[in-house]
């Protein structure tokens, strides 16, 4: 079997703490181990954000000299030497890969987008190629791309003369998030095409945006670019072939459709769902006293860091306290970003002119309780702060804590995540491995890992209107089957439970549909 050399750039990696901010951070945790393990070697390069040139264990291998943006830049190449991993992780360190303090990503204004996070992860990706073509990284027989941010690494090489002797290496391209793809000028701009790599050359209409085409578009550069296109779910991967339309809550190719169906008339189109660990032994499910007493002291810690009392932490501390001293009714959770794509539904009108949450907990009656952990957009998090003021079996912990968040996924009895899309989702398998059923939406990775009155509970529909129908009938359906046909709900529990997505067979098909 020929034993594949993969070198794969991504922008977060779960391994490290202050580098994981969403899913892709926890593929580049998970998934190297597994293919070393399969046959492969596989090498992981990222920025240091400054933090993690800190790491112990790291030893010096080079320092770069990368022309970037017409000047030479001196990059530090750190090597991490850890025997009880077998994958190589390669940091690369520069003050440019902290721009705005040590954090993975960098916030901007609204009239230059992505700017910062453009020149670094430009910065980074010519440092990775200097690396290559000065052969102190050892060539690869594959790069394996994630996301827009490692976009650059194939534009280089396959559009600029000076790292022509990369060209032949294999690219495969994985799609974490289609929505986000960091288009920048063209020129004119200190973050733009031209101020990075002014000696692009031959033919670039492929990487320019489909839209803007005074624009570079990274995301779109490689999946043209690429050998192989990769999303993280057979159905995801079906979905970003349909244009997209916001108004109805379809969220297909974004604008990128023509250039997927392109790779996948070349058979260059994959999905493979990503997997999930289980430990040998799963840990038994806590008491109501552990769970509230964690969601406190978590509580608490929020309210510490800031001067002024938040009514938010306020509300859920009141919540907390007074869930404590009632009796055990069923507890639906939830666990994410609080963000357009996993909350749009939540918030859309239902027939009776309520929002569609609001009549949920209207259902969940005042033995039940919803208990909703994350944080994000602002307008979001005020809307659900002033429902939980409304209704007292709504707790909105508005933050994220690690111990409390595998504590509500094995407390639970319903787990609700009925998102508008989702590329994969690690939340609802989190959830099915503790034994938590799950109410999804039927797109993307949720539609391919839980099925309806089996493992889960599942609703669809042509458009939003119908989507919060459903959800609401899905929700009661749920309901009724906890309370009056217990012995059938926990067998969609155990099932739940026992249900595998493995990394083990993911890699397996990473082998055989990306790196042969």
């Amino acid at each position: 079997m020929v034993r594949h050399k993969v070198l794969m750039l991504a922008a977060e990696n779960g391994r490290f703490a202050g580098a994981k901010v969403g899913g892709v951070g926890d593929v580049i945790r998970d998934l190297p181990p597994v293919l070393n393990e399969a046959g492969c070697d596989v090498m992981v390069a990222m920025p240091s954000y400054g933090f993690l040139a800190r790491l112990p264990q790291l030893e010096a291998v080079a320092t770069l000299k990368v022309m970037f943006g017409g000047i030479v830049k001196s990059v530090e190449l750190l090597r991490l030497v850890d025997s009880a991993h077998p994958e190589q992780v390669y940091i690369f360190h520069h003050p440019d890969f902290a721009p705005q303090g040590e954090r993975v990503y960098c916030d901007d204004s609204n009239d230059r987008p992505f700017a910062t996070d453009a020149n670094k992860f430009a910065l980074f990706c010519a440092s990775v190629a200097t690396a290559l073509l000065t052969d102190v990284l050892a060539m690869p027989s594959v790069i394996h791309c994630h996301d827009w941010h490692t976009g650059f690494l194939p534009m280089l090489t396959r559009r600029c003369a000076d790292y022509a002797r990369l060209a032949p290496i294999k690219i495969v391209y994985t799609i974490h998030n289609l929505a986000m793809q960091g288009v920048r000028p063209l020129t004119s701009d200190p973050s733009s095409l031209h101020a990075w790599f002014p000696n692009l050359s031959g033919e670039l209409s492929d990487i320019y945006d489909p839209d803007y085409r005074n624009c570079v578009n990274p995301m779109r550069a490689a999946i043209r670019l690429a050998d192989v296109v990769h999303t993280v779910s057979p159905t995801y991967a079906s979905e970003i072939l349909q244009p997209s339309d916001t108004e109805q809550g379809v969220f297909g190719g974004e604008r990128l459709q023509a250039d997927l169906q392109e790779k996948a008339d070349r058979n260059a189109l994959f999905g493979i769902l990503n997997g999930c660990n289980y430990p040998a032994k799963s840990p038994r499910k806590p008491s109501k006293k552990t769970v509230v007493a964690t969601a406190l002291a978590a509580v608490e810690k929020w309210m510490g860091a800031s001067v002024q009392l938040s009514s938010t932490h306020y509300l859920a501390d009141r919540r907390l306290l007074t869930w404590a001293e009632k009796a055990k009714g069923i507890t639906v959770t939830s666990v994410g970003r609080i963000t357009e794509q996993k909350v749009r539904l939540l918030f859309s009108p239902a027939p009776n002119g309520k929002i569609a949450l609001a009549n949920m907990l209207d259902s969940l009656g005042k033995d039940g309780v919803f208990i909703m952990l994350g944080s994000g957009a602002a307008h979001y998090e005020a809307a659900l702060t002033k429902l939980a003021g409304q209704y007292a079996n709504f707790i909105f912990l508005n933050g994220y804590e690690e111990t409390l968040s595998e504590l509500l996924y094995h407390y639970g009895d319903l787990f609700l995540m009925p998102s508008s899309f989702e590329p994969c989702g690690i939340s609802q398998l989190l959830a099915m491995r503790a034994g938590q059923p799950c109410l999804v939406s039927s797109v993307g990775g949720l539609k391919d890992t839980v099925t309806h009155h089996a493992n889960g509970f599942v609703f669809d529909g042509a458009n939003d209107a119908e989507r919060v129908v459903n959800m609401q009938r899905c929700f009661d359906d749920a309901l009724a089957l906890y309370h009056k046909q217990p012995e059938a709900y926990k067998k969609i529990s155990v099932q739940a439970k026992s249900t595998r997505f493995t990394w083990a067979e993911s890699a397996k098909e990473y082998i055989a549909k990306l790196y042969g």
